[in-house]
């Protein structure tokens, strides 16, 4: 089974979050996760924030 850090690690050194990374990573919150999991989440986010990963949603937001 995927991990959430197995998904931040591949958002991360892409630098891109894909529709599909969001969409399971919204599946895997929603179940039993650890600490790890939880730190490497809140990695991503703070990522996002500064500008160091992309998402694929806000992208397609601001060219609709």
């Amino acid at each position: 089974m995927t991990r959430i850090r197995d998904v931040v690690q591949q958002a991360l050194a892409s630098g891109y979050l894909t529709l599909e990374a969001e969409n399971q990573l919204r599946r895997l919150l929603t179940t039993r996760y650890d600490l790890e999991d939880f730190n490497a989440f809140m990695t991503l986010q703070e990522a996002a924030m500064n500008g160091k990963v992309k998402q694929e949603s806000r992208e397609q937001c601001r060219f609709a």
